[in-house]
């Protein structure tokens, strides 16, 4: 088949993983390994029906990377289109709202989370220039989602109430 390189599918861990908690490293430069840990993220979102985002330790990966994808999402009138975000850092937020969220590492459940309606980001492309971006709605979620795994943080930690925003997702 000539040189097409093969898809690297990697496994998402799963809560109650201790791996999914720690707090991702900087990335110092953009090396082939990052640009590899790129393409597998966009890989293994891609073999997840209607994923919008993955971050790094969601793969076993201890790096400040993950990957965000709103296009042709109903909620997304006017996505971004495909972004890279190497070291993201919130640098505004406004707004709040509570909305529901899935995620890989919780595959079966589903939680009402608050979060800023807007934000904006500072990180590096995959180029390793620095970018800025503004993000709204559905779009700013997903982003603020990705980082928290940076943090180690999870849907879990940002609902009010295990009982009452925790929910079986429905298949």
């Amino acid at each position: 088949m000539g040189d097409v390189p093969s898809r690297v599918i990697c496994e998402v861990l799963r809560y109650p993983d201790r791996r999914l908690k720690q707090p991702a490293s900087p990335v110092s430069e953009v090396t082939p390994e990052i640009e590899a840990l790129v393409v597998d993220l966009w890989d293994t979102a891609a073999s997840y029906p209607r994923t919008v985002g993955i971050a790094a330790p969601q793969i076993g990966a201890p790096w400040r990377v993950c990957v965000v994808d709103c296009t042709g999402h109903k909620k997304v009138p006017d996505p971004h289109g495909p972004l890279v975000l190497i070291n993201p850092r919130i640098v505004s937020s406004e707004g709040a709202e509570v909305g529901r969220e899935g995620c890989l590492s919780l595959p079966e459940i589903t939680a009402n989370v608050r979060r800023a309606t807007s934000v904006g980001v500072e990180f590096l492309d995959r180029n390793g220039d620095e970018q800025h971006l503004s993000a709204e709605g559905f779009e700013a979620r997903v982003i603020l989602h990705e980082i928290d795994h940076l943090d180690g943080v999870l849907i879990l930690d940002r609902v009010a109430s295990i009982t009452l925003d925790v929910f079986e997702r429905r298949r």
